[in-house]
């Protein structure tokens, strides 16, 4: 009797084998809870949902929509119940989102994908132990405020573990973690607004000073202080967070992101304050020495060699800027540039102002002032220069179209203010002129 030999399965794809679970952890999220778990209803193995203490809607809701909910009662320490939601997780990746932070569904597609992609390579599989990812902090206005590197999504294993009881880091090494572009984490929960409402910076200021109590020399520590410290406002506190600041920067063991947040806060106030400009200039080469390829430090280089009269030197700096905000394949971190993109085309404008170049000045100014037209320290010395090269009326008329309107009263007092400041008083008195007229005509 012949025996049939047997037949192997077809083993399962290897994409089929990737599971994601998305944990959070939450507390009167009512708003926001909704929007959290639908980025990933469609791509989660499950969805986790850890309640330290709400007492509005959030849990109904999570539950309404098929979360797996537990409770933690909270200690001050968001770590210790991130780690308590991982250990509740069955998935083999971690997608780790707060609840006012999503991925678009196009960017959620993009994330699986990936996923079963690192799954069918076994040696990417077992080094990327961790996707660092680009997450964008919106404003009130839902505009880009910073963007900064972040680290949410994480193959499920016994050491990817949270540490630090406020502002809590992922405890990974480097060599675990796997760079990734083209997937963001839209994060809404640093506009001014929200601190108002929840009161977010003062909770923190308080958990960091009692932290601090226990490791006093914890240099990241201070680093998160000073942030918080500097969103209060007060005077006092912006007098303490920059001490923290210049601790920070001149620190050792800092870590990458917040020691990068300590030069932008402190050159962008030196650079605007007169009697701290060397403090400035040094700090700024300081910081260019350390991250040479930093986009703000870039911009904030530029600034300096336009305070310098440097010209030719800045316009290089700031053009070849221009070119990484404009043509970037990828978003850098920024906490500043990204957020006010016009602050680059008004120094750019200064720049080719101190080299003579009309067609930059034109160029650069226009660009600024279709964003702000009320800005007169652009108009000004854009009217000067064209006024000053016997430019045609015309041409000039032609020109300010692009940004105003030249048939409305308040747009043209705009002009005639910037075209007295900068000595063009018969421009001046012919645009005053046409504003009554305006006026006259309106009533």
């Amino acid at each position: 009797m012949s025996k049939k030999k047997n037949k192997k399965k077809n083993p399962q794809p290897t994409q089929a084998l990737v599971r994601l679970s998305q944990c959070m952890i939450v507390k009167d999220e009512e708003k926001n809870i909704e929007k959290a778990l639908s980025w990933a209803k469609n791509i989660a193995f499950e969805q986790i949902v850890v309640d330290t203490g709400s007492t509005d809607r959030t849990v109904e809701i999570a539950k309404k929509m098929g979360a797996k909910v537990f409770h933690f009662e909270w200690i001050n320490d968001f770590s210790a119940a991130k780690n308590f939601a991982i250990e509740q997780a069955t998935g083999n990746w971690i997608a780790f989102l707060d609840a006012d932070e999503y991925f678009s569904d196009e960017d959620a597609k993009k994330l699986m994908l990936l996923l079963k992609k690192m799954r069918s390579y076994p040696e990417m599989h077992e080094k990327c132990l961790v996707l660092n990812v680009p997450l964008v902090n919106l404003n009130d206005q839902g505009q880009i405020g910073s963007i900064y590197d972040q680290e949410r999504v994480f193959r499920n294993i016994p050491r990817a573990r949270f540490k630090g009881k406020i502002h809590e880091l992922l405890d990974m090494n480097p060599e675990d973690v796997y760079r990734v572009d083209e997937i963001t984490v839209i994060h809404t929960g640093y506009s001014e607004s929200v601190y108002e409402e929840t009161g977010k910076a003062g909770r923190n200021i308080d958990m960091l000073r009692k932290e601090l109590l226990e490791r006093p020399d914890d240099i990241n520590l201070k680093a998160f202080l000073a942030d918080a410290l500097v969103v209060e406002q007060a005077q006092e506190c912006l007098d303490e967070g920059e001490r923290l600041y210049l601790e920070v920067v001149h620190g050792v063991g800092v870590h990458e992101m917040l020691k990068k947040k300590a030069y932008r806060h402190l050159i962008a106030n030196y650079l605007n304050d007169p009697g701290k400009f060397s403090e400035g200039e040094a700090l700024t080469l300081k910081a260019m020495s350390e991250f040479p390829d930093e986009i703000d430090m870039w911009y904030y280089h530029g600034s300096l060699l336009n305070m310098k009269g440097d010209f030719q030197s800045a316009w290089q700096r700031l053009t070849a800027c221009e070119g990484r905000l404009v043509n970037a394949t990828s978003i850098d971190e920024s906490s500043f540039l990204l957020a006010k993109p016009s602050a680059l085309f008004f120094q750019l404008a200064v720049a080719a102002q101190g080299l003579g170049d009309l067609q930059g000045l034109v160029r650069y100014s226009t660009i600024v002032l279709k964003a702000d037209n009320k800005q007169l320290g652009v108009l000004g010395p854009y009217l000067g220069e064209l006024l000053k090269r016997n430019t045609p009326e015309e041409e000039v008329r032609a020109l300010l179209s692009k940004m105003y309107d030249m048939e409305n009263p308040q747009d043209l007092l705009i002009i005639a203010r910037a075209a007295k400041e900068c000595g063009a008083f018969d421009f001046a008195r012919k645009i005053l002129a046409e504003t009554g007229a305006a006026l006259g005509n309106s009533g």
